[in-house]
């Protein structure tokens, strides 16, 4: 492999999944801040790698007021060095991980070495002042319909409740926000009873009443579920790297140039950056409980919001409801881990609403679309992977479930292209049982997603991809929140 891009993409997603395997290398925890890093790194190494080639009509610089490239300089020195000291900042405790890759693929004589180093500490000094996932100070609510810690996994606090709302924008121009979510009605009742059965836990689908048991998951669903999970499990790392490596088939497939190649891979992270901070400032802000909390607790005499007694416990509660749950993977695997106790499967510590996965499928793999010609405003099948498959880690014949079982290898084809991936993925994270189905997008009656409402991470996503890409990928002067 000569594109230096793709190189250095690859070596900034193996970082990303080190830091979910080796407890001594976790950095940049949880999905908000992988993809806050990924975005850092993407960034600086598309403006390394435009400050050299110097094409302005092509490839706009990101960042304003950055030097010049010296004379001399090589494009992929540049974006080694841009990546190698991103890399080492965001990822302290793998330096010596990246000083070998970037012996083996920088060239530290080169003028472009130092105007790469430029340019990334010119991007780390404007995000230097980000906030982290810490929830010191975090004061949960204890009302009805607001989320709580999973009852499953008592200890496992909240992600990032402060990141989307004081983080400022990457390259988005608004702070895009959503309607709020259906609670207490009919719609919200329908998402109740579909994950109820569809995400069940399998141990507890005998509890089902037998007017139900037509509509449990199917083991291809609960395969859909798994392959799209990437869970901040060990050995996969969070959903930003899997969409990056969706994105790298493509890119590979269609023959890119190393410049494409800048390019594409700065908006679709810089779009994910953007994700994560709009998809976490809404979650926070409608602060909506999990399917676990809300079938459990459905019946008005169960939760701590608890006021009247009722010993007619609606049909739609079950006290006991467990979701299948996002997967730990790998978690008694010795050969990536030294646990040797298994680990449960989780529901994730931040509000439902909208889904992170979805709002990040759909703005990585909306914007991917959009760079290959695909109509601002289109909303149907595309040919992006068109004689393509992918296989997910999730399901490579390699990596365990959290009871050892090695998971079967899965080559998924995708007819309706990226397009088909966006809805696929959202609607993923009902199959588990962590998210209800309006945390992707609003259903017709037909149970067909509506898009045409602002509603969920799939909405929110095309809206941050479609901002940016028609923006051209100019620094955000969008602020925090607060």
């Amino acid at each position: 492999m000569t594109d230096s891009i793709l190189i250095w993409n690859e070596v900034a997603l193996e970082a990303n999944r080190i830091s979910f395997t080796k407890p001594e290398a976790r950095e940049q925890p949880g999905p908000a801040l992988s993809s806050r890093a990924l975005a850092i790194v993407h960034l600086a190494m598309y403006d390394a790698y435009a400050g050299v080639v110097n094409d302005p009509v092509n490839l706009p610089p990101y960042l304003p007021g950055l030097p010049s490239a010296p004379n001399g300089a090589s494009p992929a020195a540049a974006v080694a060095a841009a990546a190698y000291t991103t890399l080492v900042a965001l990822y302290t405790k793998q330096k010596g991980f990246f000083d070998t890759k970037l012996a083996e693929n920088g060239d530290v004589a080169n003028p472009g070495h130092d105007f790469g180093v430029k340019v990334a500490q010119a991007i780390l000094a404007d995000r230097q002042n980000d906030p982290d996932n810490s929830d010191a100070g975090y004061e949960f609510s204890t009302e009805r319909g607001r989320h709580r810690v999973d009852p499953d996994n008592p200890g496992q606090g909240f992600d990032a409740p402060f990141y989307g709302a004081q983080s400022k924008g990457f390259a988005i121009t608004a702070r895009h926000e959503l309607d709020a979510p259906p609670f207490d009605n009919l719609e919200y009742l329908k998402a109740l009873r579909q994950v109820r059965v569809k995400g069940i836990a399998p141990e507890l689908m005998g509890t089902l009443d037998e007017d139900l048991e037509d509509d449990i998951r199917t083991p291809e669903e609960t395969l859909v579920g798994i392959y799209w999970a990437y869970d901040g499990a060990i050995g996969l790392g969070t959903p930003p790297r899997l969409y990056n490596q969706i994105v790298r088939t493509v890119a590979i497939a269609k023959g890119n140039t190393e410049a494409q190649n800048a390019r594409l891979f700065a908006l679709v992270n810089a779009a994910m950056g953007d994700a994560g901070i709009l998809a976490w400032d809404q979650k926070y802000f409608h602060d909506l409980w999990r399917p676990v909390l809300g079938i459990r607790e459905h019946d008005e005499s169960i939760g701590p919001a608890a006021t009247d007694a009722n010993n007619n416990i609606s049909k739609d509660c079950d006290p006991f409801w467990l979701p299948l749950g996002a997967p730990r993977t790998n978690s008694v695997n010795p050969n990536l881990t030294t646990n040797t106790i298994p680990l449960k499967n989780f529901t994730p510590n931040f509000p439902a609403y909208p889904s992170g996965h979805a709002t990040f499928g759909a703005a990585a793999l909306h914007i991917t679309r959009l760079f290959y010609g695909v109509e601002i405003g289109d909303r149907k099948a595309d040919n992006l992977f068109d004689g393509l498959d992918f296989i997910s880690e999730e399901l490579n014949g390699k990596n365990q479930d959290n009871r050892g079982t090695v998971r079967s290898l899965h080559r998924r084809n995708f007819d309706d292209g990226l397009w088909q991936m966006i809805l696929e993925n959202g609607l993923s994270r009902v199959l588990l049982g962590v998210h209800w189905v309006f945390d992707a997008f609003r259903v017709k009656n037909n149970g067909k997603p509506n898009l045409s409402k602002n509603i969920g991470g799939v909405p929110l996503g095309i809206t941050i991809a479609e901002d940016i890409f028609t923006n051209g990928l100019n620094k955000s002067t969008v602020g925090p929140r607060t």
